[in-house]
């Protein structure tokens, strides 16, 4: 885990294996964060949601049966109005426009990303530079 300060707030970047044990140490991470910030039970609760179902996309669809090697970064942004959140994988990658409308993505577990839209004030999903990998960051007003 690694911290960095700047006039605009803290940054906490953590990276996990890519395996679903290893999603505690996200939200244990969170909470230390949400202390910083005071949020209420509720705010985090929703936040160690969405932060969950992120990660757990990660860890379930990145790398496939070779998820032992990947490994998932998180990234904490908490600023003054604001928390963003940032999950990265350099697995296979996810298209959200290719999901839509298969009902199968729905019927393991494919509420995630509604999940995460209904919960943050902003989302952005997309691939990383290269094409390789995934990239779900979302943001929620603190104010």
């Amino acid at each position: 885990m690694t911290t960095s300060t700047s006039s605009d707030g803290v940054t906490v970047r953590l990276t996990i294996p890519a395996r679903a044990e290893y999603i505690t140490l996200c939200r244990l991470a969170l909470t230390g964060i949400g202390r910083l910030r005071e949020l209420s039970d509720e705010l985090l609760a929703d936040l160690k949601l969405a932060l969950t179902e992120a990660a757990s996309n990660s860890v379930r669809h990145a790398y496939g049966e070779t998820r032992d090697v990947g490994v998932v970064e998180i990234s904490f942004e908490l600023h003054s109005d604001r928390l963003v959140i940032e999950v990265t994988d350099e697995g296979e990658g996810f298209d959200p426009a290719a999901a839509k409308g298969h009902s199968d993505e729905l019927s393991e577990g494919g509420l995630g990303i509604a999940i995460i839209r209904a919960i943050a004030d902003e989302v952005e999903i997309g691939v990383l530079p290269g094409g390789k990998g995934s990239r779900l960051r979302f943001a929620k007003a603190l104010i």
